[in-house]
């Protein structure tokens, strides 16, 4: 009498649903969801601080007009995901243990990452330059650094440590300035309704000032901006991708 032929085994709990034939979906440069938890809870608690000093909420007077910037709304965006990445962490732990990575989705960890590298670019290309024009000697203060280049750092640092590499697609670049745009376009249309971004204020960066560069000049930096911002998204795609495939050789 033959044997009946075995049946495959089941996916175990750490098996990238959705991409069998992928198994460097399992790995990430860190594989172990404890010191994935603990350094997103000192993540949270970091960006949590920088947007508490940018809004003075502590101080008794609170700057309400913070929020129409896209500085605020991208470290909001990196608050809200870094607390989903703790809590999705913390949920894998105790399911599938302590070894894998845990991530609602590699390539939304992109697009909130782009969101927050451009807070940094825009702060280090544009803002800086001007600000130091300007005479303004406290530019690199605790809660500038926080909320323009450490919030973005821990972002990229998370991606390179934490998250399974080979997911990023060639059009992510583009689909990751909607956020940005989107955001242009709520500015222009908040300033042209009559709003004001700080008082006499209705354009939030120097860049959009229409009044002062003209259409033509705004049109120019917004260009070449999104250029600049495309070309690092490709950086990051080449990267994800030349991961991807390092660990794929390695453990495939």
């Amino acid at each position: 009498m033959t044997k009946a032929p075995a049946s495959p085994p089941a996916a175990s709990a750490n098996s990238p649903v959705g991409n069998p034939r992928h198994p460097l979906f399992l790995h990430a440069a860190l594989n172990s969801r404890p010191v994935a938890l603990a350094y997103r809870i000192l993540a949270f608690a970091v960006i949590l601080t920088g947007i508490i000093r940018y809004s003075d909420i502590l101080t008794g007077s609170p700057d309400w007009s913070t929020p129409l910037f896209y500085t605020m709304l991208s470290n909001l965006l990196c608050l809200v995901w870094m607390l989903l990445l703790v809590i999705r962490t913390t949920r894998d732990l105790r399911r599938c243990g302590p070894a894998g990575t845990s991530i609602p989705s590699a390539r939304w960890s992109g697009a909130v990452m782009m969101a927050i590298t451009v807070t940094m670019l825009i702060y280090l290309v544009v803002l800086v330059p001007t600000r130091f024009q300007d005479g303004d000697a406290d530019v690199f203060s605790l809660t500038d650094t926080l909320i323009h280049i450490v919030a973005p750092c821990l972002l990229i640092a998370d991606w390179l440590l934490f998250v399974p590499k080979g997911a990023f697609r060639w059009s992510d670049p583009l689909l990751w300035t909607l956020i940005p745009y989107t955001y242009l376009a709520f500015a222009f249309g908040f300033g042209a309704l009559g709003g004001e971004f700080t008082p006499g204020q209705k354009y939030p960066y120097p860049f959009m000032n229409i009044d002062e560069l003209g259409l033509d000049g705004v049109a120019m930096w917004i260009l070449a901006l999104t250029a600049a911002l495309v070309a690092v998204g490709f950086l990051y795609v080449v990267i994800d991708r030349m991961l991807g495939l390092a660990a794929r050789r390695i453990r495939v």
